[in-house]
């Protein structure tokens, strides 16, 4: 086999079945006369070297049988770019959030010291990271190579133009709170105050208020949420905690398994009353009444983990201590001492016990809240 087949058959190999004799008989004769062109101007037949050197004038085979395939030619192309682009770094700063927040959990608790913190919130936010930029990649080839473009893409308005903020950690804060339209150059100004139909006086900030914001951060949150939920991804370190003299294993009671679905199917639920909000804020109603019954469901849940009490178990050494809730744990006084706990097992229980029970009735209350809020939107509108 000569060097024109060991070429040809690399082009081929690239190449649909269907097309791949016409192609390959038309780059062969196309080889062929610039052979034939160099050895004419050279009065000889060519060398190995320097046909060799006329297959490289034309191409790699790769390179060659791109330019017959069909469709587009990159993974991610320069239309769909800058939206990866943003997908990727909003979601990391989400990924960073979260493992901050980790961190000063482990701190606050005694599970963990400032530098085994930190050293799991890079580690941590090292995977995210991996995990998010295949997503965003993944998404963004499938949209390129089907050439699907969403709404938002091409009909796009001015006053959605805040949710681009979330790339940028400096405006976070005036995203999330509707004061994204104020320029740098006009913070720490006083906004001067709107009267709204109903009369009543409110500043310019809270008026031109965007819930496209909130609905973009809660969208990728829960996104997140789901995928850890699901196993897609993990959190380093977050099934076992430090105490002294080693590590405890956190095991997981049967209540999460029991509703494991439940809560499965209230993060997707949520997930698409937060895409209504993000592309139809004029259904107020609608989505008002499916966020009063997705807290419904959600208090429901949570109601349920807190009454069956125990939560997790920590095991080292054979030895092991239930991580559970009771009312009696409301106690602020157990509240302000929290952290002078021991390190060892006992005490570990003892203090994430406390936490968790505070946590699961802030929840609670939060979601009665959430339920009495979104009722009285559903009736007014």
């Amino acid at each position: 086999m000569d060097l024109i087949d060991h070429y040809l058959n690399a082009v081929a190999a690239q190449l649909p079945q269907a097309e791949r004799d016409d192609i390959i008989a038309e780059l062969r004769d196309l080889i062929l006369s610039r052979f034939e062109a160099k050895e004419e101007a050279l009065g000889r037949e060519l060398t190995d070297e320097e046909r060799e050197a006329i297959l490289r004038e034309i191409g790699h085979p790769l390179t060659v049988a791109g330019r017959y395939r069909k469709g587009p030619q990159s993974l991610i192309g320069p239309e769909l770019f800058p939206w990866w682009l943003f997908a990727v770094k909003a979601g990391l700063l989400v990924m960073i959030a979260i493992q901050v927040v980790v961190a000063v959990v482990h701190v606050a608790t005694g599970t963990s010291d400032v530098g085994e913190a930190i050293g799991n919130a890079f580690s941590g936010a090292f995977e995210s990271g991996l995990f998010i930029i295949g997503l965003a990649t993944v998404a963004g080839a499938l949209f390129e190579h089907n050439g699907y473009r969403p709404d938002f893409m091409t009909h796009w308005r001015v006053k959605d133009l805040p949710m681009f903020n979330l790339s940028d950690p400096d405006r976070w804060s005036e995203t999330l709170q509707g004061r994204s339209g104020q320029g740098r150059s006009g913070q720490g100004r006083t906004a001067r105050p709107a009267r709204s139909s109903s009369g009543v006086w409110r500043s310019q900030a809270v008026q031109g208020r965007w819930p496209g914001g909130e609905a973009v951060f809660g969208i990728v949150a829960l996104l997140v949420f789901i995928s850890w939920w699901t196993g897609v991804w993990s959190i380093s370190d977050l099934d076992n905690i430090a105490i002294s003299g080693g590590r405890a294993e956190v095991v997981p009671s049967s209540i999460w398994q029991a509703n494991f679905v439940p809560i499965l199917l209230l993060a997707i639920g949520q997930m698409w009353i937060e895409i209504l909000r993000l592309f139809r804020p004029q259904w107020v109603r609608f989505r008002a009444a499916l966020q009063v019954v997705a807290s419904g469901v959600g208090l429901a849940i949570a109601w349920t983990i807190f009454q069956w009490g125990h939560w997790f178990t920590l095991s080292d050494n054979g030895s092991s201590v239930r991580i559970a809730g009771d009312w009696v744990l409301l106690d602020f006084d157990r509240l302000h001492a929290v952290g002078e706990g021991s390190r060892d097992l006992i005490g570990a229980g003892s203090t994430l016990s406390l936490i968790l029970t505070w946590v699961m009735v802030a929840v609670m209350i939060s979601l009665v809240f959430s339920m009495a809020r979104h009722a009285w939107s559903a009736i007014r509108g």
